[in-house]
């Protein structure tokens, strides 16, 4: 692990346990991230299925966008 990655470890730990929509937008990661996986025990999706599953996907990234962006704003100052 380099410098950068130890600082992004102690923000994104800190963030864990101070700010609350750090701490919702985890969960909602997680939950996304279990729910994606009941889509991997299908051998073929639906085309309803694969609609969800796209969109699952679609907001698991974004709520680990926003960490992302909460972790570098937090890192240069702009908290």
């Amino acid at each position: 692990m380099n410098v950068a990655e130890v600082a992004e470890d102690v923000v994104r730990e800190r963030l864990r346990t101070e700010d609350p929509e750090f701490q919702k937008l985890e969960q909602e990661h997680r939950r996304l991230d279990k729910e994606l996986m009941n889509f991997e025990t299908h051998v073929y999706l639906s085309p309803e299925e694969e609609v969800e599953r796209r969109r699952l996907q679609k907001l698991k990234l974004a709520a680990k966008d926003k960490m992302t962006d909460m972790i570098r704003r937090r890192r240069t100052g702009n908290a």
